[in-house]
């Protein structure tokens, strides 16, 4: 199986990006806030940037090694990099700035990502989805043993980039390369990958797949980074074995999780019920306060209620009738609230 081992040590402008990672054939996304090191770690493996110390390989064959003074061109590495803004040559066809990587597979990878129609176009008659199959392509017309893509749909508006992400993530499953994304936006990493890192000031805080972060996010920014509200209290162990956590405001709420001392208790929208009175039922945590927004998203609506950001249907919002302004109770389970320590 093609692996690709990246082992670099390699000082940033203020801090030093140091990484221990293993690629099979499968995706792996980094993610984190910008300036985190993510671009750099992709320009390692291609070849543009020489990294001070570590050892690049896949599958055995070494691209670069400090120790033995080892550091291949790039265009010895077979790799495939899908650039942020795609990098077309405006001047040149679809078709020739695929044939530019490779000519062999042209009208074989124009047809595999849905733009043959396209070949004849120019990259400023293509939409933002046409573009980034096309950038695609012409990674894919190298015949890479390796994938590295940067920020793949930033460049996309909100309504192609759910529908790019969906189709590129199919893509990606079916090709079985080793390939690398990098974004600062969670979601795309959630859909394009199966593993996920988080990297925070040049280190990886906390990898896992992207369901493992949502349920036990292991600090704040990781829980923040992933969706979740991040309340600040001072927990303890109360008579029932639940952890007690008091709130800022005298508010208390429970968690299942058993952390003592300065925490952040961590629920997800999802978790999160809205009524109009505190409901009857097992939630055992519950927030009032008033409305302070309401924004539609797709078939949901996210309900900012005080300290906490509730998604809930849309039909559960005209429903309940919800107001700006008008005092609501949040509810939430304490086998849904994590702790993380402070």
């Amino acid at each position: 199986m093609d692996a690709l081992h990246v082992s670099l040590s390699h000082p940033l402008r203020s801090f030093r990006l140091e990484l221990e990672l293993d690629v099979g054939r499968e995706t792996v996304a980094l993610v984190g806030p910008s300036g985190a090191g993510k671009t750099s770690i992709l320009r390692a493996i291609a070849g543009l940037l020489q990294p001070e110390r570590g050892r690049i390989a896949l599958d055995g064959e070494t691209w670069f090694d400090s120790a033995a003074k080892l550091h291949l061109a790039p265009e010895r590495r077979s790799v495939g990099l899908v650039f942020q803004e795609h990098a077309l040559f405006p001047h040149m066809t679809v078709a020739e700035n695929v044939a530019y990587a490779g000519r062999e597979r042209v009208d074989e990878l124009l047809g595999l990502l849905g733009i043959g129609a396209l070949r004849d176009a120019r990259p400023g008659e293509l939409s933002g989805g046409e573009r980034q199959r096309v950038a695609l392509a012409r990674a894919l017309a190298r015949d890479p043993a390796v994938l590295l893509l940067d920020e793949p749909l930033a460049a996309l508006d909100a309504h192609t980039r759910a529908r790019v992400r969906a189709e590129l993530g199919g893509l990606l499953r079916g090709l079985r390369l080793p390939a690398l994304l990098v974004t600062h936006d969670f979601q795309d990493a959630a859909a394009l990958a199966a593993r996920v890192g988080v990297l925070v000031d040049g280190r990886i805080v906390q990898d896992g797949s992207p369901l493992e972060l949502i349920a036990g996010p292991t600090s704040p920014f990781v829980a923040d980074f992933t969706g979740g509200n991040l309340l600040r209290g001072l927990a303890r162990i109360a008579p029932s074995g639940l952890t007690e956590v008091t709130l800022a405001d005298g508010t208390r709420i429970f968690s299942t999780d058993r952390l003592e001392g300065h925490v952040g208790a961590v629920v997800h929208p999802w978790e999160i019920a809205v009524a109009r009175e505190a409901p009857a039922d097992s939630a055992q945590n519950h927030v009032t306060a008033p409305i302070a927004s309401l924004v539609p998203v797709a078939n949901r609506v996210r309900v900012r209620i005080g300290p906490l950001t509730a998604e809930i249907t849309a039909a559960s919002a005209e429903r309940l009738a919800l107001r700006q302004g008008e005092r609501v109770v949040a509810s939430f389970k304490a086998t849904g609230t994590r702790l993380v320590p402070l």
